[in-house]
């Protein structure tokens, strides 16, 4: 995820070295970006669940629904993330994609399987980051229909205002967050005090209520609710939606302040709610209809009303901040086309604007406000999306055991095996729902994966049919000294994805211009698997004769490619040249479909549109767009 709440970039680094007030400051920070999401489960979590419950025994349904969450919390949350997978980090950094960047570092050659699995992982969390600022804000306004002095006169404006709400979110984002992100850990901590003592002042309620941290009450429950508790259990997943973000945030904020906040002071204060909740059923089952806001004191209603408000903005800015950071992200692994990304602050790295993305989640949000109406209806689309990116991360983790910790493979299938039986149970809860709105998030990610699909399936036939049509370099190199053409002052960069074969711009500017300047670079950017390249390793520069020399620029795929500011490191390896006397040349291919291309003549139309749509590599790359040449070719695919 990036990072709004603006925690410095090696965070991980800082959670095991730096002082106390630092170490706290990036707890804290972590409050408000890591914890957002699964902070405002607790306003429709417990209501969604008893409203499925077809218990005939009250006391039974409360406190095997109030059983359920805690274990679930324990069990997923704790256990599976805090205390597992946050061992498996990627040189820090966390999430999907990282973890599949870093399967296929250490399995003995790249897996095609582990490909697709970061692929629909990345496509899961998309359909989540559409949903979740739409239920997380709906939930919170529909808040007003208990509000004293209101009398329901609002009931029907829900949508519009929850509507407007998230439209002033999504257009604030190409502002940044920056300047209001510092303000995201105390205000999400505060909500989280609150809720902690809204639990503790009805707990009192009913003090039984502490027999629901027993896991056989849950047990009970799902016994006696027979299919239907099966179906339940989709519902108590709510609870712990958000999870994915520890593990996707820990880059920015280290994995001790992360866990120190969650273990500390987040489960505690989900815990108290949750209990008082029950405890608060179980005294006057007519709360049952909307527990968390029954809790809330007349006396204070419309302040906690305010910060349940403001809490659910700040998990959907977490979340869509997340929405692109992970578009960087696949971007640079090669799953998307270029997409204009844009940096919102000098100083915070992760402060970053997609334009595109923002659009299409606004556009999603809005038609979902639209179609579901109500934080209920929305309920039943929320988890399938969440369920699935949590099992894409379990499969992962087997690779994780068997081949970075070095263990047997029945260890490695055991481990994974454990947390891939609890994925399995809550992603069937969920399936259940699909004719309720669950099938909306699976529609989504489907169609971002035949996106992904088509966009490296189409790169990849590209580059096979450039390389069989190509000469290769070092041949040209050889022509050129046996015959050479016209020479021209100054540099000449030749962009090319592949440096043994002669790039297109340069063929294309032998044969047309019939000149070749004195210095030639081929330029290669190359994604590690790695968040982060240190300046060191950034540049590699192999001399091929005394025309021509290959340079690879190496990034991480959380960095932001910056050509003009890395050939600037050249100079530390003795290539010198002045960047006011250097043309970058670019090849522009004009692709056209072909039904002998290895994919569909559908599949081809849909590369051809991707490509078309993509970010203009003079902007993307950062490069001076007046030195910029392009020269174009037809290519088939």
């Amino acid at each position: 995820m990036a990072d709004p709440a603006g925690a410095p970039e090696n965070g991980a680094e800082g959670g095991h070295h730096a002082p106390r007030d630092k170490f706290l400051a990036l707890a804290l920070g972590s409050v408000g970006v890591v914890f957002g999401d699964i902070g405002t489960s607790p306003l429709y979590a417990m209501r969604e669940a008893l409203h499925h419950s077809h218990s005939g025994d009250p006391e039974l349904a409360v406190l095997g629904v109030v059983s359920l969450i805690t274990w679930a919390l324990i069990l997923i949350v704790t256990i599976k993330y805090v205390v597992f997978l946050m061992r498996a980090d990627n040189k820090g950094e966390g999430g999907t994609l990282a973890l599949m960047a870093l399967a296929q570092r250490l399995l003995p050659r790249r897996s095609g399987m582990v490909f697709v699995l970061g692929m629909v992982g990345a496509a899961l969390f998309y359909g989540d980051g559409i949903i979740t600022p739409a239920v997380s804000v709906l939930s919170a306004v529909e808040g007003l229909k208990d509000a004293p002095g209101v009398g329901g006169r609002l009931d029907t404006y829900m949508v519009p205002i929850s509507a407007g709400i998230l439209i002033a979110l999504f257009l604030v984002q190409s502002r940044g967050t920056a300047s209001v992100a510092r303000f995201f850990g105390p205000i999400t901590a505060a909500w989280f005090l609150v809720i902690a003592g809204l639990g503790l002042f009805h707990i009192t309620d009913d003090l039984s209520i502490f027999r629901a941290l027993s896991p056989h009450w849950g047990v009970l429950f799902l016994l006696d609710n027979g299919f239907i508790g099966f179906v339940i259990l989709g519902s108590v997943f709510l609870a712990v939606t958000g999870a994915e973000a520890l593990y996707a945030d820990m880059g920015h904020f280290g994995k001790k302040p992360i866990r120190a906040a969650w273990l500390l002071f987040v489960l505690p204060a989900l815990l108290l709610n949750y209990l008082g909740q029950g405890a608060l059923v179980l005294s006057d089952p007519s709360a049952a209809g909307n527990p968390f806001f029954r809790m809330i004191p007349e006396a204070v209603y419309w302040p906690v009303l305010l910060l349940a408000t403001i809490a659910a903005v700040i998990a959907s800015q977490a979340v869509i901040t997340g929405a692109f950071s992970m578009t960087q992200q696949a971007v640079s692994l090669g799953l998307l086309p270029r997409i204009d990304i844009r940096r919102t602050s000098e100083t915070q790295a992760g402060q970053i604007y997609v334009p595109q993305v923002n659009t299409i989640l606004l556009i999603g949000v809005l038609v979902l406000l639209v179609m579901f109406k109500t934080s209920s209806n929305l309920a039943a689309a929320y988890g399938i999306a969440v369920t699935g990116a949590m099992f894409i991360d379990t499969l992962l983790f087997y690779f994780i055991v068997r081949y970075m910790w070095k263990r047997p493979a029945w260890q490695a299938f055991a481990a994974a095996g454990v947390f891939g039986v609890l994925d399995v149970v809550f992603i069937s809860s969920n399936l259940l729902k699909i004719p309720q709105g669950a099938w909306l998030p699976l529609v989504l990610g489907a169609a971002l994966v035949l996106i992904m699909w088509t966009w490296t399936r189409g790169a990849q036939i590209l580059s096979e049919k450039t390389r069989r049509d190509s000469v290769s370099l070092v041949e040209l190199a050889e022509i050129l000294r046996a015959r050479s053409p016209h020479r021209a002052p100054g540099t000449a960069i030749f962009l090319t994805s592949d440096p043994e074969t002669a790039p297109v711009a340069l063929m294309h500017n032998l044969k047309h211009n019939k000149v070749l300047h004195e210095k030639n670079i081929v330029l290669t950017l190359e994604t590690a698997e790695t968040p982060r390249v240190r300046d060191e390793n950034r540049i590699r520069i192999a001399p091929l004769n005394d025309d021509f020399k290959r340079v690879t620029i190496v990034y991480g795929f959380m960095e932001t490619p910056n050509v003009p500011k890395a050939l600037g490191l050249c100079r530390k390896q003795g290539l010198k040249f002045d960047i006011m006397a250097t043309s970058f040349f670019l090849g522009r291919r004009s692709v056209v479909p072909s039904a002998q291309s290895g994919m569909p003549l559908w599949q081809d139309k849909l590369f051809i549109f991707l490509m078309r749509n993509a970010a203009n590599p003079t902007d993307f790359y950062k490069i001076p767009p007046g030195r910029v040449v392009e020269l174009g070719t037809q290519v088939t695919v």
